[in-house]
């Protein structure tokens, strides 16, 4: 139950932004009609170098986040779709600094991938396309190691084919992560 909720609050804020990484998939865009109606507006807060800030408020109260996408992607002979760094907050539901990795494939079943933050690494689980630290406590260590660094990479498994890594610029995430502590309240 708890992976569900962990799924559920990376899926969430993704779904007013779904069309990043439809839009190259699409044939023909669809029927106003046929367009999903938001349950609300997000509104962007800020970009600061790779990583841009956003909130809006979902069922469950005010939803902030912070997004980057690899400056340095490495995947010999496949094709893949775009992938994305996130950190969450959900205060009224008391959760905060949620680390989530869309890396656009599937992960090999069961895998583990590691996150490297300037030589420090943390171990992720994978589920799907996505990955996520174990608990709460290693995401925040993570944030607080973002906040202070100059690049991440995480090295992955795919489901079939190579290994592939991502790099990401940690230039601007301080400060976008700052966007979204004050805009939910959060105290570091």
């Amino acid at each position: 139950m708890q992976r569900f909720w962990r799924t559920l609050l990376v899926v969430l804020p993704l779904l007013p932004l779904s069309d990043l990484g439809q839009a190259e998939a699409a044939q023909q865009p669809p029927a106003q009609s046929q367009l999903p109606k938001p349950a609300t507006a997000v509104q962007r807060l800020g970009a600061f170098g790779g990583w841009t800030a956003y909130t809006f408020k979902g069922h469950s109260g005010q939803v902030c986040y912070v997004l980057g996408f690899p400056m340095k992607r490495e995947s010999p002979g496949s094709k893949r779709k775009s992938a994305v760094m996130m950190v969450t907050h959900r205060p009224k539901e008391h959760v905060t600094d949620v680390v989530s990795l869309d890396e656009g494939y599937r992960f090999k079943e069961g895998s583990d991938e590691s996150l490297d933050i300037d030589g420090t690494r943390f171990d992720l689980f994978t589920k799907g396309d996505t990955a996520w630290s174990r608990t709460a406590d290693l995401d925040k260590a993570i944030v607080a190691a973002m906040a202070k660094a100059s690049r991440a990479a995480i090295d992955g498994t795919p489901q079939k084919g190579p290994p592939i890594s991502d790099t990401y610029s940690l230039a601007g995430f301080g400060r976008a992560l700052a966007l979204i502590d004050k805009a939910c309240g959060i105290k570091r």
